[in-house]
């Protein structure tokens, strides 16, 4: 079975990070199958959260979460699963 590769992104300053985030992003579309963002609404609140699911060379994924965790107060983190044929 296929891996699926999730990179969960943290953001603890929206304003401030939002524009560099999503110009990494672009600039990585070709490996990015999926994504989903998210922010809380109450009083506006600053942390976001973003889930990518992607698809690519071990390289371009790990040099994408290089370049998000460059930015300051941006934290990004790889999860792999697959399910195995398992039997029992």
């Amino acid at each position: 079975m296929d891996k699926t590769n999730v990179i969960l992104i943290l953001i603890d300053k929206r304003t401030d990070a939002a524009l560099k985030v999503q110009e990494i992003l672009t600039e990585n579309g070709c490996i990015i199958k999926t994504r989903l963002g998210m922010h809380e609404t109450s009083n506006c609140a600053e942390e976001g959260l973003i889930f990518l699911n992607v698809k690519g060379s071990e390289d371009n994924i790990n040099e994408l979460i290089k370049e998000l965790d460059n930015i300051k107060r941006v934290d990004a983190k790889l999860v792999k699963m697959s399910i195995s044929d398992k039997k029992g």
